[in-house]
């Protein structure tokens, strides 16, 4: 009798890799976090309008913290796990204290366009942090496009302010680091504990330092309220302090620290954006071919596989 081999017995089935689900919103979250910071050096500009540099930094993040601690306590979230401390603790000291305080000492004297040179460099530093932080090894592909957008960004950035180092350069070099650090614990944080809840805890570990900061800032740096010193500090303590950070880190628990932190090579240029609309500033003829740069970076980078 003739038998069939169990080759032949069984149908054929094509088997394919699912796409993970919710990268695409993961991504779309990471996007409204850039939208989000893309708006901080302009309405840090306005701040500073009515505000010292050491009330406005100090302020956004009390204002900040009353919101995120009240979301914690009307939901009742327990205290974080003794073993997530250290994390919020560099959260707390690169996007809450450091990156904030930094940049605004800077833009004092610099422009913002001079200042997107920070947020330019940002996603490099992120994704080496990332690497150095939580074992990530992004491909080759991955890397090339990184840099070529970060060199695309930062020689825009530079040209726009004459290549001169000043005191605000290494004011924005030392944010850069920081908020690098704080952005990659952050993301490692957020793939354990919603991300919304890593800056609202960060925020709250804040408050017994910037309150008083607060205080004594107030009482030393006189106060001129205005509608652009207001709406400035509103959208920097609520949109970029809080908001933007929840979705900023839930996207990239969503799509890796790498990938996410890529996005904000758009960054300084959705600031220069802002910044003639909002503030008057010029651009040069530079900016299309340097936004077209970017994006192509943004889609190699998107694709390319860690």
């Amino acid at each position: 009798m003739k038998t069939q081999s169990s080759a032949t017995a069984l149908p054929t089935i094509a088997v394919t890799t699912p796409r993970p689900r919710g990268s695409g919103f993961g991504t779309l979250q990471a996007a409204l976090g850039v939208v989000a910071f893309s708006l901080t050096f302009p309405a840090t500009a306005w701040g500073l309008e009515g505000f010292g540099p050491w009330t406005l930094v100090a302020v956004r993040s009390v204002l900040a913290a009353l919101i995120a601690g009240g979301c914690l306590l009307a939901l009742r979230i327990p205290l974080p796990a003794r073993r997530h401390r250290p994390g919020l603790a560099v959260v707390a000291a690169g996007v809450v204290v450091g990156f904030p305080l930094l940049t605004t000492l800077a833009l004092r004297t610099s422009t913002t366009a001079h200042a997107a040179v920070v947020v330019g460099l940002l996603p490099l530093t992120t994704a080496l942090f990332s690497a150095l932080r939580v074992g990530s090894r992004p491909s080759r592909t991955f890397w090339a496009a990184a840099l070529a957008g970060a060199c695309a960004v930062g020689a825009f950035t530079v040209q726009q302010s004459g290549g001169a180092l000043t005191t605000a350069d290494l004011y924005l070099f030392g944010a850069l680091l920081v908020c690098a650090a704080g952005y990659t614990e952050g993301g490692r944080l957020a793939r354990t504990m919603p991300g919304w809840q890593v800056i609202g805890w960060a925020l709250v570990l804040c408050l017994p330092l910037t309150a008083p900061a607060a205080a004594v800032a107030l009482s030393y740096e006189p106060v001129q309220l205005t509608a652009h010193s207001a709406a400035g500090l509103l959208w920097v303590a609520v949109g970029s302090q809080f908001l933007g950070l929840v979705v900023w880190y839930r996207g990239m628990a969503a799509v890796g620290i790498p990938k996410a932190s890529q996005l904000q090579l758009a960054q300084p240029l959705l600031t220069l954006v802002w910044s003639v609309l909002l503030l008057g500033e010029q651009l040069t003829p530079a900016a299309p071919l340097t936004a077209a740069a970017v994006l192509v970076c943004i889609a190699v980078t998107q694709r390319a596989r860690g």
